[in-house]
């Protein structure tokens, strides 16, 4: 009975409202970050925004200038250069101790999860898409998750999750292999080396078109 009437603190909650406003892309590169347009957003209290913002700036999320203005990050080529070398040392390492783990139940729940991002593409949702693909990924290496590993990939997917944002928004899928599937099959054949080149493969086609964007961007300034 008592799980029925747990409430999640205030700061606890807010925090978790403005982390999803950063990695659904909501919150896009270089946006100016308030904490009276966030207690507009999540009617929330200013103490737990600020909270919030004060954590999220410390894990790289948002950046604090010295007029005491945050933004959202904005990626140069050599930030992106090294998301993509850290994504790639540390994402399929955890892909493949995931799959050694998963269950048959958490092959179903990929496979859906997986369904609703076709959905969401097939809609133009991209803010699902959003949502869904991170859910996806977090599935996946739940199984392995890691103490020391996992909340640096959770570091790495708030820096990323504006730009892949836009990303999404100017690409689409652009017909590209669907990496999500190639993992499922993997898992169901047991093969987790299969998994982690599948996952290696899927964050390549993501950053690099990222990276392409930001080196478009960094041309013309």
């Amino acid at each position: 009975m008592t799980d029925l009437y747990f409430k999640e603190p205030a700061h606890l909650r807010t925090y978790r409202g403005i982390r999803e406003l950063i990695l659904s892309g909501d919150l896009v590169p270089g946006e100016p970050v308030t904490i009276k347009g966030l207690t507009d957003r999540l009617g929330a209290g200013m103490t737990p925004v600020r909270e919030a913002i004060r954590r999220l700036t410390s894990e790289g999320a948002l950046i604090f200038h010295g007029n005491r203005r945050v933004t959202v990050p904005a990626l140069t080529l050599s930030e992106v250069d090294d998301l993509i070398f850290a994504r790639l040392a540390l994402e399929p390492e955890l892909a493949r101790r995931g799959a050694e783990r998963m269950t048959e139940e958490g092959i179903e729940a990929l496979v859906a999860v997986d369904r609703e991002i076709d959905v969401a593409m097939g809609q133009g949702d991209m803010r699902g898409y959003m949502i869904y693909n991170h859910r996806f990924h977090m599935q996946l290496y739940a199984p392995g998750r890691s103490e020391v590993i996992s909340p640096i990939i959770d570091t790495l997917w708030l820096r990323c999750g504006p730009a892949l944002r836009v990303m999404c928004t100017r690409f689409g899928n652009q017909n590209l292999p669907d990496m999500h599937r190639v993992a499922i099959e993997a898992l169901k054949r047991h093969d987790s080396q299969g998994v982690a080149e599948a996952v290696r493969r899927d964050i390549l086609q993501g950053m690099e078109n990222i990276r392409a964007i930001v080196a478009e961007t960094e041309e013309f300034t």
